[in-house]
């Protein structure tokens, strides 16, 4: 048999109560501390235990009964709650510590709840950035429409009318707690993505030109021959020429010509028509069709085969390609952008390399400096990869005292700033809060 318990404007030594409560859900002792509390039994249909992890909540309420009635509910859920008995005090405890859901009456003493809430999402002086992101539910025994929509646009989670329903608190601290741990991911995600974009650290004067020639070429539509060793960040320099572009809001598109056999590399590059080979069971557009209205990224261009370089060569001088398997040509609008390891002009000398091509890419040539030559410039990206990695692990960033630094400009970096940042994730994984130079000897 269902049972109900409504309290409307109830007065008993003063406490004024609005709270429903289904009684297939608790059992409620009330007149304690000549108020309604309640003492809450085993519950019939609890929530999923893992659907919601333990949190910290607030809750904000002048009237007794319902701050330590929304107190038991939740604590018998599983977090840990804490009171207060007016938006001003709220306001207080919220500067003061993180909270992840804060529950907030309107109609109180000294400071109400709209005022509150406007505090806490747009004081910049707030105590505890973090509380800007915390999800507030408005609670109201006089709430109208206007009132509700002016709390959601203030910034409020959800707006609940007393007198308050079980189901509706429970499943609404629900929604919310997931709903800030989503935020949270998702900005965790974001800073991932921005710490593996794009960045060129260092101020010597090698990496300080090669910037200078970045920002005057990446305006424009000529082609970039990038050269290096490996490891020393010639990707980077390719993706700041195209975000720095009037193409950057098209597509990059990369291609490792090391990487793909010499026998799929033209279907890789300029596609293929359904049946023109052995596995092509449909039609595909190549990179050159990908990358139209962007930008065609070909790295270890080097290790390209001749057969396929005649092909490049066309595409760059007609700026039209034609499929494997087809003789219709296809119009491409695409700046490309090279990168090799090797000695072109070796290559070409032995045969390796067209001529004509190389002079077709190499209209801004950029040599990027290997470590070794640049060591002044380890201090930065030391502690660059130090925050980008122990961002990615969720942890306190740790620190490189000089000594560590000496020790690790002292070596040879063969392979460059690939090799540096794998030695300083390992440092980070391996070594205290504080690395040293006996670290470095020790684990780099």
């Amino acid at each position: 048999m269902l049972y109900n318990i409504i309290c409307y404007d109830t007065h008993v030594f003063g406490a004024k109560v609005g709270i429903f409560f289904d009684m297939t859900k608790y059992f409620c002792i009330f007149l304690q501390n000549l108020s309604f509390p309640c003492i809450f039994q085993k519950k019939v249909l609890p929530l999923h235990p893992n659907s919601v992890f333990m949190a910290k909540l607030l809750i904000i309420d002048d009237e007794r009964g319902i701050r330590n009635t929304l107190r038991e509910i939740l604590a018998d859920e599983g977090h840990e709650v804490e009171v207060a008995e007016n938006g001003k005090q709220g306001l207080e405890m919220a500067q003061a510590k993180a909270y992840d859901l804060i529950f907030s009456d309107i109609k109180m003493p000294e400071m109400d709840g709209l005022e509150f809430l406007a505090k806490l999402k747009n004081d910049e002086n707030d105590a505890n950035d973090a509380n800007g992101e915390c999800p507030v539910v408005m609670i109201s025994g006089h709430g109208d429409v206007e009132t509700a929509v002016q709390a959601l646009k203030m910034g409020a989670y959800d707006f609940l009318l007393k007198p308050l329903d079980l189901n509706r608190i429970l499943i609404t601290t629900k929604n919310a707690l997931e709903s800030k741990t989503l935020k949270q991911e998702t900005k965790q995600l974001r800073k991932k993505v921005v710490a593996k974009g794009a960045t060129m650290v260092g101020e010597s004067a090698a990496i300080m030109r090669v910037r200078d020639i970045i920002n005057k070429v990446a305006p424009t539509e000529a082609r970039v021959l990038i050269t290096g060793q490996n490891g020393t960040g010639k990707e980077v320099i390719a993706h700041l020429i195209h975000e720095n572009s009037a193409r950057a809001n098209g597509p990059m598109v990369e291609v490792n010509c090391a990487a793909i056999p010499s026998e799929l590399i033209e279907s890789e590059l300029f596609g293929h028509m359904k049946g023109s080979f052995t596995g092509a069971v449909k039609d595909r557009a190549g990179k050159f069709e990908q990358a139209d209205g962007g930008t065609l990224f070909l790295d270890e261009i080097g290790d390209m085969s001749l057969a396929a370089q005649t092909k490049v060569l066309r595409a760059l001088q007609e700026s039209e390609i034609t499929r494997v398997g087809s003789d219709k040509a296809i119009k491409v609008n695409v700046r490309v952008l090279a990168a090799t390891n090797k000695d072109l002009a070796k290559e070409i000398a032995e045969g390796n390399f067209r001529e004509d091509l190389f002079h077709r890419l190499n209209v801004i040539p950029i040599h990027v400096p290997a470590l070794n030559d640049r060591i002044e410039d380890i201090p930065l990206l030391v502690a660059h990869f130090a925050e980008q990695i122990c961002g990615e692990q969720g942890i306190a960033v740790k620190t490189f005292d000089d000594g560590a630094i000496k020790a690790l400009q002292d070596k040879q970096w063969t392979g460059n700033i690939r090799q540096l940042r794998n030695v300083v994730e390992r440092l980070i994984i391996l070594a205290g809060s504080k690395i040293t130079a006996e670290d470095v000897e020790a684990y780099a």
